[in-house]
């Protein structure tokens, strides 16, 4: 599938990266990117509604399956958090559920950067993660 955001896709590795470090799971398989998703919730709900950030994100969950089919095991619960987790890790491969959480964040933030602009997206990024360094992000200097 033709990534429509290689900005977001790297970023979303990214914030998964500086969220995991340090941070060892207890024995479970859940996608990484949970916690980064998580982080963001407040900040996206304070903008757009918790309604809002319910739909962005079952949208962004839509489209991130298309990318990795054993998604299918994930839904957005009423609270907007992410339901599924147990399921995903009885059919998914710790690979593939990686893939996973770095496809749903890659579209959550492409379709936040195409609601508000990849420099708002970024900065809202910098609120939550003050200490982590966007330098060589150059939002807009990509297509």
């Amino acid at each position: 599938m033709n990534d429509p955001h290689p900005l977001m896709r790297d970023f979303a590795k990214r914030l998964i990266a500086h969220e995991t470090r340090g941070n060892k799971s207890s024995g479970t398989r859940a996608p990484a990117a949970l916690p980064v998703i998580e982080k963001l919730r407040p900040k996206l709900a304070t903008l757009i509604g918790d309604a809002g950030f319910r739909a962005l994100l079952s949208r962004a969950l839509v489209r991130a399956k298309a990318e990795v089919p054993s998604l299918r095991a994930v839904q957005v619960e009423s609270d907007g958090t992410l339901g599924g987790a147990d399921e995903l890790e009885a059919q998914a491969g710790p690979r593939e559920i990686a893939e996973g959480g770095v496809a749903l964040l890659a579209q959550l933030l492409g379709m936040l950067a195409a609601f508000i602009g990849e420099d708002l997206t970024l900065r809202l990024a910098c609120e939550v993660w003050p200490k982590l360094s966007f330098n060589n992000l150059d939002a807009g200097k990509r297509k």
